[in-house]
């Protein structure tokens, strides 16, 4: 059985990815809508191939983890924030998303964070479980702070100590 292998993403990166988001989208996680074409590019100026990690499987793009900084404040460099997280859905249950996570954990510890931090939408249990074993713990919620369709989702923050 195939290894899930995660690397940095490059440039090359750029259709599998944007291919992979618009394959999962979801109102599950998503609070943008639909994505339609003409569709626009995956990497931006906000978020670029050093922003994320790429997961392998059986040699083919399956999963995706971006991670940011929470705000541009120099008060808040020391944290980092999972700002996207997807996983094909022929690969779940492989452990991508885990393998995903921890690689996030360990990027933001080798780039200095003393945290890290993500939000997650609260009707999301999967995702929420999947944090929530990986040490994750819920540090705040904000009550129907999306409307996702047609009904009005929390808006969970988690977050962990990496010192």
């Amino acid at each position: 059985m195939p290894e899930v292998h995660i690397r940095p993403a490059s440039p090359d990166d750029e259709e599998p990815l944007a291919r992979l988001d618009r394959d999962t989208w979801s109102p599950l996680h998503a609070v943008t809508p639909r994505p339609e074409p003409p569709y626009g590019p995956f990497f931006t100026e906000r978020w670029g191939p050093p922003d994320h990690l790429v997961a392998e499987y059986a040699g083919r793009v399956v999963g995706y983890v971006r991670l940011g900084f929470p705000t541009p404040l120099a008060s808040n460099a020391h944290v980092r924030q999972i700002a996207g997280l997807a996983v094909a859905e022929d690969a779940r249950g492989l452990g991508v998303g885990r393998a995903l996570v921890r690689a996030a954990v360990a990027e933001a510890r080798a780039r200095g964070a003393r945290r890290i931090t993500l939000r997650v939408l609260g009707h999301n249990a999967p995702a929420r479980a999947l944090y929530a074993s990986e040490g994750f713990v819920v540090e705040g919620v904000q009550p129907e702070e999306f409307l996702v369709g047609g009904a009005y989702v929390d808006d969970v923050m988690m977050g962990r100590s990496l010192v």
